[in-house]
């Protein structure tokens, strides 16, 4: 088969991230942080690596303030209800994933005030939109930073500038993007920024994170068994004890480490011009198709390795299942958890059918996709 859903979640991974998982399962899977034995030790190990890796990649304060989650949901979930506080504003934009928009909907009946800032067609968005938005009850400023349907990167540089100069917290979705872009969060004055592992970061799924700027307030959604303080009735306050109650996923985050250093070895510059090629390939062969149209900015520089069409007036699904059942090609079809983003692009009824490239595609399999899309109209 022909993977071409790695927005959703990248496939296949490194060899080391088998290995890892393996090795974790096999020789030293105990409980971290929960005993002084050496198998407990080893696993506490492992999640210390994982967090001093996080910290390095996006330039966090501290590895302590790298917090381990299951999914970049659960991490938006934290930083969202964490956060906010009963009366505040919060500005987000209207291409984001259900993970920003759920949550602002649940809020909203605590008297959170929501305003989603419109994109263009294209995803694009007006900073200037933004600004206009903000008045003294405004507290948080949260924008994906890169589509997961169109794959238009927001510049989340100028928002964090923004967010900056009116002493705003500023969280940042970076699900798409974490492991091909560069993320600096002292430098795009980024004060929350959740991501998924087992995406660009190349980890198993069930890994995820937030990393949160150093005396930020969060109140935890869950509270219980941290192996420290254990004396104490009350949640602990340390760092990162006080937001990951429970039993880490310790083979998960064995294997993030792995695909971290795999990214670290290969060099993100390597991974995103890859990429990025790819796009351009799939992109430059898409022109030449009169039935197919083509959703989002078309420009490599400005555009994540996702590209959404649709083939004529068919539904995004049948395109889909064609793609998957005649042709071996794997595509998501349909509205991709991002409803207010398809009504931005103006997909809310047909979906679109969405191509997303990863690493260890090739040219040759980006030929097939094309050539599978031009024959389909002779299956119609």
């Amino acid at each position: 088969m022909i993977y071409l859903d790695n927005a959703a979640t990248t496939f296949p991974k490194p060899e080391s991230v088998y290995r890892a998982v393996d090795d974790c399962l096999r020789n030293y899977c105990a409980n971290p942080g929960r005993g002084g034995h050496k198998l407990s030790l080893q696993s506490g190990r492992v999640l210390l690596e994982a967090r001093e890796l996080l910290a390095e990649l996006f330039n966090a304060d501290s590895p302590d303030n790298v917090i381990l989650t299951h999914n970049a949901t659960e991490a938006l979930n934290l930083a969202l209800k964490g956060f906010l506080k009963r009366g505040s504003h919060v500005i987000t934009t209207s291409m984001e994933h259900n993970s920003v928009m759920r949550p602002l909907k649940v809020l909203e009946k605590l008297d959170i005030e929501t305003t989603i800032v419109q994109c263009n067609e294209y995803g694009e968005i007006d900073i200037g939109s933004i600004e206009k938005e903000i008045k003294k009850e405004t507290a948080l400023i949260a924008a994906t930073h890169a589509s997961n349907v169109v794959g238009t990167i927001i510049p989340i540089e100028d928002i964090g500038d923004l967010a900056k100069r009116y002493g705003l917290t500023f969280l940042v979705d970076a699900s798409q993007t974490a492991g091909v872009y560069d993320i600096d969060m002292q430098k795009m004055n980024i004060s929350m920024l959740a991501f998924a592992g087992h995406k660009s970061l190349m980890g198993p799924q069930g890994t995820g994170g937030l990393c949160i700027k150093r005396g930020l307030e969060l109140t935890p959604l869950q509270e219980g068994g941290t192996g420290s303080k254990s004396e104490l009735l009350y949640q602990p306050d340390i760092m990162p004890d006080r937001f990951e109650s429970g039993t880490h996923n310790t083979p998960g985050i064995a294997g993030l480490c792995a695909g971290l250093s795999f990214i670290k070895s290969k060099g993100i510059d390597i991974i995103r011009s890859h990429e990025q090629e790819l796009v351009r390939y799939f992109l430059d062969g898409l022109a030449e198709m009169k039935n197919v149209k083509v959703y989002g900015i078309k420009d490599i520089s400005k555009q994540a390795p996702v590209v959404s069409i649709n083939v004529g007036d068919t539904g995004s699904s049948e395109i889909s299942y064609i793609l998957d059942r005649t042709f071996d090609i794997a595509t998501r079809s349909g509205l991709h958890c991002a409803p207010m983003a398809h009504r931005t692009i103006g997909t809310m009824e047909q979906g679109t059918v969405r191509f997303s490239f990863g690493f260890f595609n090739t040219k040759e399999q980006v030929g097939e996709a094309l050539n599978a899309i031009e024959n389909i109209g002779t299956l119609l």
